[in-house]
């Protein structure tokens, strides 16, 4: 059974057998309002299978099929109100996960065994790492570490000791060759943390760099095109399907100050297909080949940055302090790289996720993987399979819509077949 909730200016969500949508006929979608539907969805660890986005002068409707990250249909009616009630809350309020803890923002340049060198300076700090988020891409490395007192177990809000902590962690993030000043800063005011990882790569323009050779064959395919009679840039992505696909890209386009107005996503087998109809947020299409070459560059970064690489490791233990130097040295000692690390602590247990590779970048051997978990502790760490998504195979190739002449469909065609897709209209003829 379905759900609807209808609040004051019109705006209307509802769930219903793993379709979640929104609504309104009298109210135009403030910006970045989209951008916090999909945090919701994917902060929820849901995959987001196909997605028909819409929106013109004073109405909006969006709607996404979602499935767990298996691929099974959305079941949970708890789940499903919890949805619904987030949906609708966005609209009129922004809430903030993290409270009492101080948020550290690191980028650097990256390199084998720097987490470690982070992790003990803080442990020698006598700072306590509660959770923490870690990306690296093209050789930089963005970070954000919320932190708290060993002793007390309260917020660090002392300027000479912030001062300090800053000071210590600059000299490590700075490579030996970096033309760029590593940046360290400390923010009491929590955002969300991975949209704050988006920006704080795009601001640090890590799209710039020249990828690895390793990393060229996973390149996603971005064009841009301006559809001249309607005003529209039209942005086409094809690239291997991943959770929080969709919130990478919307994030990157919301922070560049563009307008998502009507979009689709769809995909088939491990391929995702993403088409957005974009202006800039004073209503103008892209204006020159150096901009539409900026936006390819900078989603092709926004999607890499969390590809999965690697190996993924899950360490379940209990917390101490030095615990995650430790681990970060281990995985040093024996020549692994971490290229994405996502870690958490719930009451006085540590879970703590790891993406590592060798030191080229490429998948380490079975031998250096075993060594590790034998020095930590097998039944601590242990290799974890990645979802499903991740397994499935390309059913087959299928063109991206909108590229060339069937990007002059009307939009009123768009819409037909999108919700025909969706399968909220009969047919699309």
């Amino acid at each position: 059974m379905g759900h609807m909730a209808q609040h004051k200016d019109e705006i209307i969500v509802g769930a219903k057998h793993g379709l979640l949508f929104e609504k309104s006929v009298d109210s135009a979608r403030k910006h970045g309002i989209l951008l916090e539907a999909v945090q919701v969805i994917t902060d929820l660890n849901l995959s987001i299978k196909k997605a028909y986005i819409s929106s013109d002068g004073r109405w909006f409707m969006d709607v996404f099929h979602v499935t767990d990250l298996n691929g099974n249909k959305m079941k949970d009616e708890s789940v499903l109100t919890y949805m619904e009630q987030s949906l609708g809350s966005i609209h009129f309020m922004r809430s903030c996960s993290y409270e009492g803890v101080t948020a550290l923002e690191l980028t650097g340049t990256d390199r084998v065994g720097l987490l470690s060198e982070v992790f003990a300076v803080l442990a020698d700090l006598n700072c306590s790492v509660v959770d923490a988020t870690v990306w690296t891409h093209n050789g930089r490395i963005a970070s954000i570490i919320y932190i708290k007192d060993c002793d007390s177990g309260c917020q660090i809000e002392d300027s000479n000791r912030i001062m300090k902590i800053e000071s210590k962690l600059r000299p490590v993030l700075k490579g030996d060759n970096d033309i760029r000043s590593a940046k360290t800063s400390v923010s009491m005011a929590v955002t969300h943390t991975e949209r704050r990882l988006h920006q704080m790569m795009f601001e640090d323009r890590d799209y710039e760099r020249n990828p690895s050779s390793r990393s060229l064959k996973d390149i996603p395919e971005v064009s841009v095109q301006n559809w001249n009679e309607r005003g529209y840039s039209v942005v086409n992505v094809q690239c291997k399907d991943r959770p929080k696909l969709l919130f990478d890209v919307v994030c990157t386009l919301t922070d560049m100050e563009y307008v998502v107005f009507h979009a689709t996503i769809d995909t088939r087998g491990n391929r995702a297909y993403l088409e957005f109809y974009i202006k800039h947020s004073d209503g103008t299409p892209i204006s020159s080949d150096a901009e539409r070459q900026r936006v390819v560059q900078c989603i092709q970064a926004a999607i890499q940055r969390r590809a999965s690489q690697g190996v993924r490791l899950e360490f379940y233990a209990e917390d101490r302090p030095c615990l995650l130097a430790d681990v970060n040295r281990t995985f040093r000692e024996n020549g692994l790289n971490v290229v994405r690390a996502e870690i958490s602590t719930t009451g006085d247990m540590a879970l703590n996720i790891f993406y590592v590779t060798d030191v080229e970048g490429y998948t380490p051997d079975s031998k250096t993987i075993d060594a590790v978990r034998e020095k930590i502790g097998s039944s601590h760490l242990k290799i974890k399979e990645l979802p499903m998504i991740y397994h499935q195979e390309t059913e087959r190739s299928v063109p991206g819509v909108g590229v060339g002449g069937a990007m002059l469909l009307s939009l009123g065609s768009l819409v037909r077949k999108n919700l025909y897709n969706l399968g909220l209209i009969r047919s699309h003829s």
